[in-house]
């Protein structure tokens, strides 16, 4: 039986060692700033901001929130972006996505100014991922590794695999797993034979956005299950794994919820508190 990465226990363990920097940051005057916009009525982005806005409050972070009609239009979010990019007491500013309908999702990020860009997707930021400079690395690929490291388990060696390559979480998930010396798979809608090849992963990370795609004859025994998935099923919210089947042959695996999401948030607030230590 797989032991349960508590996902809010691991994100105490980031937000204890990020304390010690706020209150530096506090004794130089400078109190980390997190604007969060959001487009549209989307009632899962609702919730998403809603947790950021409570952990920024948790740890003294400025925090604001601008709320736009769907009906905004593309120029009016831009102009608001380069607003936020020219204040000085916003550290990093986030997009919540995704935008409604008739939005230009990639115009929008490459607005944002790099240094800010707190949530890791700009180009810059990715490119710098990828050729290993300091960069702001994507939140919930970030709170993956974090993840796997909380099972003391080493990643240099093993065979990892992803399933989904989403820019915001499927391709640096796979580039911090090979930065961490993993061998790295992604797998996609095209994979042959995906059962086969989710069984040699000794690191399974699903993030394909459908519902328990991952079954327990697709797991490895002992394997580190990621579960990336939020699906709404019914009146249930499930993952990418089907838990109940993956939990009687992996050897760690996370819960959904309580597992990434909340390593997501974290990630997200150490992003801003490094945000205000390279503003100085």
């Amino acid at each position: 039986m797989a032991v349960v990465i508590d996902g809010r226990a691991v994100a105490d363990t980031v937000y204890n060692k990020l304390t010690e920097r706020i209150d530096i940051l506090a004794r130089k005057n400078v109190r980390p700033g997190l604007a969060v916009v959001l487009v549209g009525d989307d009632p899962a982005s609702r919730i998403y901001v809603n947790m950021k806005k409570r952990a920024c409050e948790r740890f003294g972070l400025r925090s604001e929130e601008h709320k736009l009609e769907a009906k905004v239009s593309q120029c009016e979010l831009l102009n608001l972006i380069k607003r936020l990019n020219a204040d000085s007491a916003i550290h990093g500013i986030l997009v919540q996505l995704p935008l409604p309908s008739g939005f230009n999702a990639g115009e929008v990020i490459n607005a944002i100014e790099p240094r800010k860009d707190v949530d890791g997707l700009h180009p810059l930021n990715i490119g710098k991922l990828l050729i290993g400079d300091a960069a702001f690395i994507p939140c919930t690929p970030a709170g993956i590794i974090k993840l796997i490291e909380h099972t003391g388990l080493p990643m240099a060696g093993k065979q990892a695999v992803v399933v989904g390559r989403s820019n915001m979480v499927g391709k640096p998930a796979a580039i911090l797993l090979l930065r961490e010396n993993a061998t790295v798979t992604i797998c996609h809608s095209k994979t042959a034979n995906l059962p086969e090849v989710c069984r040699q992963a000794d690191i399974l990370v699903a993030a394909v956005g459908k519902p328990e795609i991952i079954t327990g004859d697709m797991v490895k025994p002992g394997a580190v299950v990621i579960d990336v998935g939020t699906n709404k099923v019914g009146d249930r919210q499930v993952g990418d794994v089907n838990f109940d089947q993956v939990q009687k042959v992996a050897g760690y695996i996370t819960p959904v919820p309580r597992g990434v999401g909340p390593m997501t948030i974290a990630m997200l607030m150490s992003n801003t508190v490094k945000a205000a230590e390279r503003s100085l």
